[in-house]
């Protein structure tokens, strides 16, 4: 009797399956690929349990009839080969006619697609790799796959999955590696009903892409990257050594769009980058590889993760000469090719303006206030002053009294993100959320980490006072003023102020304010609103009698906008002290929801950002000699 025997289709597919679906991720690159390689211009993925539970991935290609529907789930079926010499000239995403027999195997699988224009659309059901059923179902665009309970029949595999947590990690970064290489194409991943990642397609601009995926604080920072040689194109983007990470997940090589791991890759990569890295940190790289397919071969890898070159040592030199090139033409090293990074943040000037602040600050006189910055600490010529913030109005606003290239007005200068207005944007959406604080500089400035490991000193004051005058422009807006809180201080003032007080009452009210006469020029101040509770209420009743509108005035944002300003600054002043590290959160959330035009009386929010490459630069800098 013969030892030897053929293994059944079964036990084949679910060998294949071991090799082809290690886990959900793997479900949900297989599908995703075959909806790119059908044309689909949007795929959905909805996931529940980490895809443990369920995996849905729906698309709008072109779809299948009938009998290619049943065509598929055999094994070794595939429209994107016909004889041998197609295997050295790939440029689709699959090509085995393994993934989805393999997955069906392991699952409840059910398929419903349809071609363009049918009357009637196909519904294939797979219970474990046993025969499909097929029926006939309403047509649709595209196609929806389903697969429910991955390896519910082979318990040994599914002991091995990870947590949930983990397994959702893993299926998410496997669509946005696709989504990378397929700007083009609008991608949108779920679990639980809950939205993970939403990239609707920019085919114009891929750092939108890539903002999606690595976060919007990457976006300033790209730069874009090209190297042409016999055979190979390089294109991309890098981040500059200003943004890093603290691995090597922002590391991202495509050949031909899809994407690869290649060890000769990732060396090339850390040689470019290695003058500019401080020590551990990674840089962001997305780059795509192009080159004639039958220069690489792509089936050497159950997964399809790994390629072998026929000139590998050509295409890592092309791949570091494209690095080295953007790198040191790049702004952050003084190179003249500006346009390749259209509103650079020169380390170098920003470490200038830190240490031009922080040597001020350290000549001032101990327990005194530290000084605020001025021009002379801001950046040097054609680099941001800060983290730029617009100003809707003051005085470096267009059409006011004196401009960016114009000196100020004796006693009076530029404040950070004020100098150079033609270079200010809003903050990144969720940038002060991101912030990581690490500790409190001179009892005011707040030291954070920022996206990328830079290094951002908060002036906690004006955080508050922008925070604070949003509370009062929104209680302004409604109806009626807020209810005020009970206060209950007599102060006595000088004639001129009390009468301004009184005579400016209405208004007052109108801010939340209470104030009644208490003989002489002693005034009542009965009620205030509540961030002002607690606060001086001399200070506060003297610095509005000169911001009160003239009476008569129409009370609105605009005439009240002064007095706006002097309670915001009051309030900051008053719970400066106070920021504990739940405060202090909440308040970085309540910057990321702030309005940045109406202006402040002390100005922007963010003093300072200096990146980390600065900071190990300056660790390194060997002493000076001896004298």
């Amino acid at each position: 009797m013969a030892r030897i025997a053929l293994l059944s289709d079964a036990l084949i597919n679910k060998i294949a399956a071991g090799e082809v679906v290690e886990r959900p991720a793997s479900v949900v690159k297989e599908l995703v690929e075959n909806s790119i390689d059908a044309g689909s211009h949007t795929v959905r993925v909805a996931l529940e349990k980490g895809g443990l539970g369920r995996i849905t991935i729906s698309d709008d290609g072109h779809g299948m009839g009938r009998e290619d529907a049943r065509l598929c789930l055999a094994r070794h079926a595939t429209s994107k080969l016909r004889q041998l010499d197609d295997l050295f000239t790939i440029n689709t995403k699959g090509f085995r006619g393994e993934a989805l027999p393999a997955i069906a195997s392991v699952s409840r699988f059910t398929m419903h697609t349809a071609e363009p224009n049918a009357e009637v659309g196909t519904r294939v059901v797979v219970e474990g790799g046993s025969e499909p059923v097929l029926e006939e179902a309403p047509p649709r665009v595209g196609t929806v796959i389903t697969v429910e309970d991955l390896f519910y029949n082979t318990p040994a595999r599914r002991k091995f999955m990870r947590r949930e947590s983990t397994e959702l990690q893993h299926a998410e970064e496997a669509v946005i590696r696709l989504a990378l290489a397929h700007p083009d194409v609008a991608f949108f991943v779920e679990h639980g009903g809950q939205q993970l990642f939403t990239s609707p397609a920019s085919p114009g601009d891929p750092r939108e892409r890539i903002a999606a995926a690595l976060g919007p604080g990457v976006h300033p920072h790209l730069v874009p990257v090209e190297e042409r040689r016999l055979g190979v194109t390089v294109t991309g983007h890098i981040a500059s050594p200003e943004y890093t990470l603290p691995n090597a997940r922002g590391i991202y090589t495509f050949v031909n769009r899809r994407y690869i791991r290649d060890r000769g890759l990732n060396s090339a990569i850390q040689r470019a980058f290695q003058e500019f890295l401080a020590a551990g940190r990674q840089p962001v790289v997305v780059l795509f590889i192009d080159m004639d397919p039958r220069a690489v071969d792509v089936n050497v890898h159950p997964q399809k993760l790994e390629v072998r070159f026929s000139d590998a040592k050509g295409v890592g030199d092309a791949v570091n000469a494209a690095l080295v090139r953007a790198l040191r033409a790049a702004p952050w090293l003084g190179g003249k090719d500006g346009p390749a990074f259209e509103q650079p943040r020169q380390a170098a000037h920003y470490a200038m303006a830190v240490e031009r602040f922080l040597t001020r600050a350290q000549e001032a006189t101990w327990g005194a206030p530290l000084p605020l910055p001025g021009t002379q600490d801001a950046p040097g010529p054609g680099a941001p002053t800060s983290l730029p913030f617009p100003p809707a109005s003051g005085p470096s606003a267009p059409g006011s009294a004196f401009s960016p290239t114009q000196p100020p007005p004796p006693g009076r200068s530029l404040g950070f993100g004020q100098a150079l207005p033609q270079l200010n944007e809003a903050p990144p959406p969720g940038y002060f959320g991101a912030l990581r604080p690490m500790g409190v500089l001179g009892e005011r400035f707040q030291v954070c980490e920022g996206p990328g490991g830079t290094l951002v000193v908060l002036d906690a004051h004006a955080a508050l006072e922008r925070a604070r005058l949003m509370t009062f422009q929104r209680a302004l807006e409604q109806e009626k003023p807020p209810v005020p809180t009970l206060f209950g201080a007599t102060v006595e003032l000088s004639v001129s102020v009390a009468k301004a007080l009184v005579e400016g009452r209405e208004a007052l009210a109108r801010l939340g304010l209470e104030v009644e006469p208490f003989g002489g020029t002693t005034l009542a101040l009965k009620a205030v609103p509540p961030p002002l509770v607690g606060a001086d209420a001399r200070a506060l009743l003297e610095a509005l009698a000169r911001a009160l509108p003239p009476p008569g005035s129409a009370l609105d944002a605009v005439s009240l906008a002064e007095a706006l300003r002097v309670l915001a600054c009051h309030a900051a002043r008053h719970a400066e002290g106070q920021l504990s590290d739940g405060k202090l959160r909440a308040l970085l959330g309540e910057l990321d929801a702030a309005d940045f035009h109406p202006s402040c009386i002390h100005g922007t929010v963010v003093v300072l950002e200096m990146p980390l490459l600065e900071l190990e630069r300056r660790a390194l800098r060997p002493p000076g000699p001896k004298i």
